[in-house]
């Protein structure tokens, strides 16, 4: 059996989701559903709610706005589980190295990325993100993609109670993983269609600060073929500064600066960091 838990934006999930799941998992399913129309809760307290009220040992952590494409992906879940039991978190999308400087997961050179899924864009166009996979149906990576999640329970782990709002539950889920000695994996075997896309606004940059702050002695992560890139967490250091400064939050771009110049001190970055900086 798998658990499937929703955090759900509406008073009640689609029928066409509902439909979509019993037509589509092929193995015997509870659904938990978080009422979280009015934002009662954090998505780390509704997950958290969730993974206490689940039953099974694979819990399956879903959007309410996906479509799945793949027949019986939960006889596919449950194989990867079986045969392998190292293996503690499954997502669809996922990066093989994680820098110790704040940044998206997707914030990693192109050839650590590994996904499949339909994304609709704003404009209502679909495209099909397809990187990485080639003879494997599933790789080892650092961090998966919140869309879809998937967890063999084990009651040391769960999400944070320090982080709030809506944002990096799937970061902090994949290091806590990490951290207990479980290998993640992303595969290209399931198939969904994402309906919306993400916005990275202020509160996604200063949970990702707190994020980073909670987990800078376990930071950076690869499992790249690549070496470790000074370069990449400088490009990723520098990114971040500088949409810190485009929100006016100083403060916080000074103390993202200070470990920058540390990392590279000789750089004309620091210089272009000051002008903005008292601009």
């Amino acid at each position: 059996m798998i658990s499937i838990v929703i955090c759900s934006r509406t008073p009640k999930i689609s029928d066409n989701l509902l439909l979509n799941i019993a037509e589509t998992i092929g193995v015997e399913y509870e659904l938990i559903v978080i009422d979280n129309y009015d934002n009662k809760y954090s998505i780390f307290q509704a997950y958290n709610i969730g993974l206490d009220k689940s039953n099974a040992q694979i819990v399956c952590f879903l959007h309410d706005d996906i479509h799945l494409n793949t027949q019986n992906w939960g006889q596919i879940l449950i194989k990867i589980f079986d045969e392998n039991n190292d293996i503690g978190l499954i997502g669809i999308a996922g990066t093989k190295s994680k820098t110790k400087m704040p940044s998206a997961w997707w914030e990693c050179p192109d050839e650590d990325l590994y996904m499949n899924i339909n994304q609709y864009l704003r404009n209502g166009k679909k495209e099909h993100w397809y990187k990485g996979f080639e003879n494997n149906d599933f790789e080892d990576v650092v961090a998966v993609d919140g869309v879809f999640m998937v967890a063999k329970k084990d009651n040391s782990i769960s999400f944070s109670n320090q982080l709030t709002g809506f944002h990096n539950y799937d970061l902090n889920l994949s290091f806590e993983y990490l951290k207990n000695g479980y290998r993640i994996v992303a595969t290209k075997t399931i198939l969904l269609d994402h309906l919306s896309i993400g916005v990275l606004n202020e509160s996604w940059y200063r949970s990702t600060l707190k994020l980073h702050k909670m987990y800078e002695d376990f930071l950076p992560l690869n499992k790249s073929y690549l070496k470790s890139s000074k370069n990449n967490e400088f490009k990723n250091g520098i990114k971040f500064i500088n949409e810190l400064l485009k929100l006016k939050l100083k403060k916080q771009a000074l103390y993202l600066w200070l470990k920058l110049f540390i990392l590279k001190p000789a750089s004309k970055v620091h210089f272009h960091f000051f002008k903005s900086l008292f601009k």
